[in-house]
Order: C-alpha cells, then sequence, then structure tokens
C-alpha cells in the first residue's frame, strides 16, 4: 500500500517536474524585445499601443502600428463572456489607456488601466447597476486622466502586471492557467519590457 502510494507521489512529481522543464526550454526560445526591436531596425518604440486577445492568450504590442513583440498572457479565473460586475473574475473587454504604472508591486510591476471606462459606466448606468453619481464620479475621473476608483459594483484596479515571487513557476507552464482577478499576468521579464516602453496615455485595447 505505501508503496503504492510512493509511486503515484513520484509520477506525479515527475510529471510536474517535466512539464516546467519543457516549459523552461520554451521560454529560453523567446527573444528579448531590443533583439526584435533591432531585426527591424528600430531604435525606440514610438506611439505605442497594446492590442490583447482573451481567445488567444496574446497581447501584441506595436509601434507606429507595427507588431514589434508578441506576448503570451494570463486573464481572470472566469475567461467567458463580459465583466459586468467586481466578483465575476473576467477580464474586462474594450478600449482603455495606462492611467498608472507602479514599479513596485507583490506581483513585480503593475499597469494600470482605466477600467471602469466610459462606455462600461454608461451600459452599467443603462442596466440600473449604478446610480447617476457613480457614474460622474468614473466619467469625471477619466476626463482627467486618472485611475477611476474602485467601484463596489464594477470593481476596478485592473492592470497588467507580473508574477511577482511566483515567476519561475507560472512562466515555465508550458499551457494557460487563468488565476488573476480579471487583470492581465504576464512574466516578472516580459512586464519590465512594457513598463520601459509604455506611459500613461498609452491605447490598451482587450479583445474577446
Amino acid at each position: 500500500m505505501l508503496k503504492n502510494v510512493f509511486y503515484i507521489i513520484a509520477s506525479i512529481i515527475l510529471f510536474f517536474s517535466g512539464l516546467i522543464i519543457y516549459g523552461i526550454f520554451l521560454s529560453t526560445r523567446e527573444a528579448p524585445l531590443s533583439e526584435l526591436m533591432n531585426s527591424k531596425g528600430m531604435k525606440e518604440i514610438k506611439e505605442p499601443n497594446v492590442v490583447i486577445d482573451r481567445r488567444s492568450y496574446k497581447l501584441d504590442l506595436y509601434s507606429e502600428g507595427v507588431l514589434v513583440k508578441r506576448y503570451r498572457a494570463i486573464f481572470g479565473k472566469n475567461n467567458n463572456g463580459l465583466k459586468t460586475r467586481a466578483d465575476d473574475y473576467i477580464t474586462p473587454v474594450g478600449d482603455y489607456r495606462v492611467c498608472k504604472i507602479k514599479e513596485d508591486s507583490q506581483y513585480y510591476k503593475l499597469i494600470l488601466i482605466n477600467y471602469p471606462n466610459d462606455k462600461d459606466a454608461g451600459e452599467a448606468l443603462k442596466r440600473g447597476l449604478i446610480n447617476e453619481k457613480a457614474f460622474k464620479k468614473i466619467f469625471d475621473a477619466n476626463e482627467k486622466g486618472l485611475c477611476p476608483e474602485y467601484d463596489p459594483v464594477l470593481g476596478g484596479d485592473i492592470s497588467i502586471h507580473g508574477l511577482g515571487e511566483y515567476d519561475f513557476i507560472f512562466k515555465n507552464l508550458p499551457f494557460s492557467f487563468n488565476w488573476t482577478d480579471g487583470s492581465i499576468a504576464l512574466n516578472n521579464s516580459d512586464i519590465q519590457e512594457l513598463v520601459e516602453v509604455l506611459k500613461v496615455g498609452t491605447p490598451i485595447k482587450i479583445k474577446y
């Protein structure tokens, strides 16, 4: 009996070790942003914008409309449908912008986006999910180029962030595992590249 348990545990350990080793192999094949820029004759990222696709688990970085690098991304625990509430664990879909960049976070670094935007708030107002006071608060923050405060109904604090201390494990998984509360997660080295080229106001489009 004990021998069987030992074999089962050993098999599980070997299986996951194999997955991580394979993931490391895949990660080492990814070219850094600087190398891809050089290959395209770019000295810097100009007029950056980001397009995120929830279906393909990809985040694309563009410079003046030219695709420079494609990153692997992870999303909210619930990757079905559209975000309508704070506790639905869904990554929002729509046109957003970078509203703040935090260099220090438990997830290494954060690029906050302006969720909920005016469209999110307007649709919530029409459906009776929020009142006019809450709508105006969100609208005013977006008009000033700020990050809207966390709304108890719609949520907020959505960002593109790293993996923090769990970077080695999650970045080396050869499959996509959605685990966030609605934010977009990249490995630490990838978020570092984005923090260096994005700025407040950079357009962020999220598709589904």
